[in-house]
């Protein structure tokens, strides 16, 4: 599926996607495994990559709610929500 969301596609052969990012950091993470059985990597993932998203769209939009809302495809209750997990409201 290609990713049609303005400046994440590579433009040069210099450049990186979100997407390779993600598959780097998920490579470095096994590969750190050493035999150890790991669980939950799903939920792991989305709380170290959820935070950052949500402190960059609310420092893009000056803490407009609304708009955060609106750029994310979230309802306003559930980014307050979201907001409230992570202590930033």
């Amino acid at each position: 599926m290609e990713n049609t969301q303005p400046g994440f596609q590579a433009h040069d052969s210099t450049e990186v996607t979100l997407r390779d990012n993600v598959t780097q950091v998920m490579k470095h993470y096994f590969s750190n495994l050493k035999g150890e059985e790991t669980r939950h990597i799903y939920d792991f993932f989305l709380d170290e990559v959820e935070e950052p998203l949500l402190t960059a769209v609310m420092k893009y939009v000056n803490n407009n709610q609304s708009k955060a809302a609106r750029m994310l495809g979230l309802s306003r209750g559930t980014l307050r929500t979201k907001l409230q997990k992570y202590g930033m409201l």
